[in-house]
């Protein structure tokens, strides 16, 4: 230990966490390397320790993520990108904690079995794009880079945004808690999930079968398929994100 290590690290600012720190489980001292990342849930090698999902717990004991000391505080400055995308994240997260809260919580279409949780975000092409999961919604998210201001995008305005996978339908909003972003309805209702932990094994999956060209298909590319109904994800859309099987259980 170098006298840097403290429990709960991860409830600190995970943005001062270096990228190649090492952090140890307290009950069982098990260390997560982010040059080794975790097979046990499928994390790659290359994954900081504040990158890894809400829900990671250690593979050996299964202690929480919160039980994480740093063992080792590295040598990488955090990277100015990885600051920003913790920050606008961690908004993203609270303002819809509130609005779940306030609005919400006893709504018909809100499922009392899930949370609001962000997954996966990352840098993408200057801006911060990720999953944002709700109790009832689950979006893809753009959101601007660091010094850029997107509060004055028009709320409602529709734009269509390409990636290898195809195009995809993004709605303009702002929050006043976190300025302007942009939104690509995937599930709503969320009726079909039965507990977080499937919602976000969902979600995981949404980056990298965006940014997989072998997805993309006839009614995802090219020209925009026909708009579905209000707050309803498109059947094709909703199968490329969970292995094309829309009809399995979630």
């Amino acid at each position: 230990m170098n006298g840097l290590g403290f429990e709960g690290s991860y409830l600190g600012n995970a943005a001062k966490i270096a990228d190649d720190a090492i952090l140890e489980c307290k009950i069982c001292w098990m260390p997560y390397d982010p040059q080794l990342g975790d097979e046990v849930r499928q994390i790659p090698p290359g994954t900081p320790f504040r990158a890894l999902p809400d829900d990671w717990r250690c593979p050996q004991c299964d202690g929480e993520k919160a039980q994480f000391m740093v063992a080792d505080a590295g040598t990488a400055a955090p990277d100015p990108m990885a600051q920003h995308i913790a920050s606008v994240s961690e908004r993203l997260v609270a303002e819809f904690r509130e609005v779940h809260h306030a609005k919400m919580r006893d709504m018909p279409l809100t499922n009392p079995a899930l949370h609001v949780e962000a997954a996966g975000f990352c840098a993408h092409e200057g801006m911060v794009l990720g999953v944002l999961v709700a109790p009832w919604f689950m979006n893809i998210i753009l959101m601007p880079g660091p010094g850029e201001d997107w509060s004055q995008i028009p709320c409602g305005a529709k734009e269509l945004i390409a990636f290898p996978s195809g195009t995809y339908e993004f709605v303009h909003n702002v929050r006043p808690g976190l300025g302007g972003y942009k939104a690509c309805s995937l599930f709503s209702p969320m009726d079909t999930f039965g507990s977080q932990l499937q919602a976000m094994d969902v979600a995981r999956a949404v980056l990298p079968a965006l940014f997989d060209p072998q997805n993309r298909a006839d009614d995802l590319a090219g020209e925009p398929e026909p708009e579905p109904a209000p707050s309803v994800v498109a059947p094709s859309r909703r199968a490329l994100f969970t292995g094309r099987s829309a009809e399995a259980p979630l």
